[in-house]
């Protein structure tokens, strides 16, 4: 039997560096943030749809989606961003739900659903269990100015469109804290897929 895990996290948690253990590990990873970036490729469903409502002042001069320039729209804007929402989420949901469909059939033992809106969203109805990364907000707020080069109020901006992590870690089924190195976010995952296996 396939185990569906829904991974999530706050931005900047450290969500990344669990995917490449477990694709280490052989696992498939369906990561929704890379589902949600290809439905807005040129001429894509999702596409249209986007620039149907938001206008051909979202485009760069080759006809493809300003990304940043949509990400300043709705992160400034939350009846855009449940626009935005509105368009995508049913197609990203669709997408993994194939996904989730055909690692079952190719008798996957644990399958990972990769999702920052885990529980915001109806991913979590595909997933049998639910981990969370957690970081303390000071250190992520750290580590996402650093990484996306954005100032405090960009990334606090950033922070707030997701739910708090302390309602995230009564939602989720397991909790790992992400404050140390990324061998000891290795060692408690590993940890974790020991005490999936028992479970089973």
């Amino acid at each position: 039997m396939t185990l569906v895990l829904g991974l999530t996290g706050g931005i900047a948690s450290g969500k990344s560096t669990a995917d490449a253990f477990f694709l280490k590990r052989n696992l498939p990873v369906i990561d929704s943030d890379v589902i949600a970036h290809d439905i807005l490729n040129i001429d894509q469903l999702g596409y249209k749809k986007v620039i149907s409502y938001f206008g051909q002042d979202i485009l760069n001069s080759d006809r493809t989606l300003n990304r940043k320039k949509l990400g300043q729209i709705v992160f400034n804007d939350q009846s855009k961003l449940n626009v935005l929402n509105q368009i995508t989420h049913p197609l990203i949901f669709s997408e993994i739900e194939d996904k989730i469909t055909q690692n079952k059939l190719l008798k996957k033992p644990v399958v990972i659903v990769d999702a920052p809106l885990l529980f915001e969203t109806k991913v979590k109805d595909y997933c049998d269990k639910t981990l969370l990364i957690a970081v303390p907000e000071k250190l992520q707020l750290q580590r996402l100015m650093t990484r996306d080069r954005l100032n405090k109020t960009e990334a606090l901006n950033r922070i707030k469109t997701q739910m708090p992590l302390s309602q995230k870690e009564k939602l989720a089924d397991y909790v790992i804290t992400n404050t140390g190195t990324i061998k000891e976010l290795e060692t408690k995952l590993a940890n974790l897929l020991c005490e999936l296996k028992e479970e089973d």
